[in-house]
């Protein structure tokens, strides 16, 4: 079995599973029986932490959990998001308590359960105070919907607000040792504050495991826009990554476990959630849980990518949504 972490109330392996590509963002999506298969096998090794979202695949994620795993209910911690949505086919961000408490009696029905372990704020409406967004999820709390309230991409003082009005059990923004933004305040917040941090994208989305070599993305594939992942930027930071496959095969690892094993190392409290479709990536995964990084190795891969990965992190229309803190000298488009 896998070693656990806390978030908040719930105890869950300290590798859990993004399940968003199952259904969404990079082209095609596999056949919902591959999807099944996968989840099954993520269960079998031991992962007890599933994390999905209203948005991904319109629903269609959460519709795939419900029927491919939901029977083994009692064997893991089921974590999703509202705040981003699809309405009328479009991508709709709206924290108001009304669009919330719609959004989480649909994946209800979807996800095929009355209770979702830990429910996410997905991004900030910065049309809506963040008091009246967990307002809302404290609500729903109350009812039984929900377990435990979690916010996603938000900022140090974001998070104070929220957990002043009820105690934050996860914040969850991308991380990994390519992407290094929730160092800039998240991390110790979340430390001091008793909250889970949960890395979602630690081997940046397939960069620091082999999967990106050039721009030849399948349509639909999110990474053909992100500036990070075109050129003239990716052939750049290549330069970084390929050191960094060196330092793994030089430690005996893979990649993505080098990856992985480095985002465990940033705290007990963080627990990062690797997406795939492939079950031998699945449990090349899981092996990182295993491996336990000396501070000098967790200092060298730092500083592979200290201060050199060029281009913006989103396109400039979801940058607007981040409210995570950016770094020195960021680009932002």
């Amino acid at each position: 079995m896998l070693p656990v972490r806390r978030l908040g109330p719930l105890s869950v392996s300290a590798i859990g599973l993004g399940c968003m590509n199952l259904s969404h963002a990079y082209g095609v999506p596999p056949t919902p029986d591959d999807g099944a298969k996968l989840l099954n096998r993520a269960l079998d090794l031991g992962m007890t932490f599933f994390d999905t979202a209203a948005l991904y695949g319109n629903g269609g994620n959460e519709r795939l959990i419900g029927s491919a795993i939901m029977h083994r209910r009692r064997e893991f911690a089921l974590a999703s998001k509202c705040g981003l949505d699809m309405v009328d086919g479009e991508r709709c961000l709206n924290g108001s308590p009304g669009a919330i408490a719609k959004t989480l009696d649909a994946a209800l029905v979807r996800l095929g359960t009355d209770h979702i372990d830990l429910y996410y704020m997905h991004r900030l409406d910065r049309n809506v105070p963040v008091e009246e967004s967990v307002g809302a999820l404290v609500r729903a709390k109350e009812a039984g919907k929900i377990g435990a309230i979690g916010l996603s991409e938000m900022s140090s003082a974001t998070i104070r607000r929220a957990h002043a009005v009820h105690p934050i059990a996860a914040v969850q923004t991308e991380y990994s040792p390519m992407v290094r933004n929730p160092e800039v305040a998240v991390l110790e917040t979340c430390r001091e504050l008793g909250i889970g941090f949960v890395a979602f994208s630690p081997v940046a989305r397939g960069m620091l495991a082999g999967a990106v070599r050039e721009a030849d993305y399948v349509p639909g594939d999110i990474r053909e826009r992100m500036p990070r992942f075109t050129e003239p930027n990716l052939s750049h930071n290549l330069v970084a990554v390929r050191a960094f496959a060196a330092l793994a095969a030089e430690l005996g690892h893979t990649p993505a476990q080098l990856a992985l094993a480095w985002v465990l190392a940033r705290g007990e409290h963080v627990v990062p959630i690797p997406g795939t479709r492939s079950v031998a990536h699945l449990e090349e995964d899981v092996g990182a849980a295993a491996i336990v990084l000396d501070t000098r190795v967790v200092e060298r891969v730092g500083a592979i990518f200290d201060g050199t990965i060029r281009g913006a992190r989103y396109t400039a229309p979801m940058q607007a949504q981040i409210d995570t803190e950016t770094l020195p000298g960021e680009e932002l488009a």
